[in-house]
């Protein structure tokens, strides 16, 4: 197969440019506002746990869905400041940027860049979070599980619209593999999920069985 061949059957594979603007802009816009609101709940509780050491969280609803027992730990501020405050001003920005793509406005590719890069390090600390909350703390908040679920999508999208754009100068091997991503975007989506759900279920495996 010639060089121009496989490149064509490559950019066959890839959805159509309308598509996948389209579909970033909504996930920017929707998991932006989702994952700000689940920040801003997060550092309402933080609030009311420090006035009120006897407070219980609205989120700590068992042992294993406790928010309580995850605020308390050093790994909810992992920067020096509450997590969630990070969460607000990431969430802020990207749901700024989903709603002026939906607007139509056409951004620089150092713009993207930028995006990309701040995609990546909330999908990197999210998956921390993860193992953390697992293997660590023993304990899961379910606002901080609704940002896992829109951080990753928010990732995923804007990363093969990076790719998509910029990637004429990254070896065909890649350019093949991200055709192959945008082509079962959901699928990519739907196996990640699966894999951390996986995760939870085999780590608190004695608790869940005794709901049963």
């Amino acid at each position: 197969m010639s060089a121009a061949t496989v490149e064509q059957h490559t950019e066959r594979g890839l959805p159509e440019q309308g598509f996948l603007s389209r579909a970033t802009a909504w996930i920017c816009t929707v998991g932006g506002v989702v994952g700000m609101l689940a920040a801003v709940m997060l550092i309402v509780e933080k609030i009311n746990l420090l006035a009120n050491r006897g407070y219980v969280p609205s989120c700590s609803i068992n042992p294993i869905l406790s928010c309580g027992s995850v605020m308390s730990t050093p790994q909810a501020e992992a920067f020096g400041i509450p997590n969630p405050l990070i969460g607000i001003a990431g969430f802020a920005v990207v749901t700024m940027i989903g709603v002026v793509l939906l607007a139509g406005v056409r951004l620089p590719g150092w713009f993207w860049l930028g995006l990309q890069a701040g995609a990546t390090f909330g999908v990197v600390f999210v998956h921390w979070l993860i193992y953390q909350s697992l293997y660590i703390i023993g304990a899961l908040c379910p606002y901080c599980m609704l940002v896992w679920a829109v951080a990753i999508p928010i990732f995923l999208y804007v990363t093969l619209r990076t790719l998509r754009q910029h990637g004429g100068a990254l070896p065909r091997s890649v350019r093949r593999a991200a055709a192959a991503a945008a082509s079962y975007h959901s699928l990519v989506l739907t196996a990640w999920y699966v894999i951390i759900s996986l995760a939870i279920l085999n780590r608190f495996w004695d608790y869940w069985i005794t709901l049963i």
